[in-house]
Formats: C-alpha cells, sequence, structure tokens
C-alpha cells in the first residue's frame, strides 16, 4: 500500500493531466490496427494503388 501511495503522489500531475484532456488517440490506432489486417490480407497485392483503395474502402 505503500509503494502505491508513492507512485500516485510521484504521477499526481500526469494523472491530473490524463483526466483534464480525455483526448486519445484511439481512433488513430482502430484505422493503423485495419490497415496492418488489410496488408496482412492482401500480401499477393501487386501495386500500392490496390492497397490504397481497400483502406479507403475500409476506414473511409
Amino acid at each position: 500500500m505503500e509503494t502505491l501511495t508513492k507512485t500516485l503522489d510521484n504521477w499526481s500531475s500526469e494523472i491530473a493531466c490524463m483526466w483534464q484532456f480525455t483526448k486519445n488517440n484511439g481512433i488513430t490506432e482502430g484505422f493503423h490496427t485495419k490497415m496492418e489486417v488489410i496488408q496482412r490480407r492482401a500480401y499477393g497485392f501487386k501495386n500500392f494503388t490496390n492497397y490504397r483503395l481497400r483502406v479507403i474502402v475500409m476506414c473511409g
């Protein structure tokens, strides 16, 4: 319990900022994950244009 108290005390300003600014990059990470899945599944694409079109359809 003492360790937890010390940790919370050391990170108090960062924790306060986390609650003050609630924006995060979850949407960006979700798109990135979709793009990685598309890239894995589309291993045989011959050119970048096909990959780009697939990403636009899935994420747009």
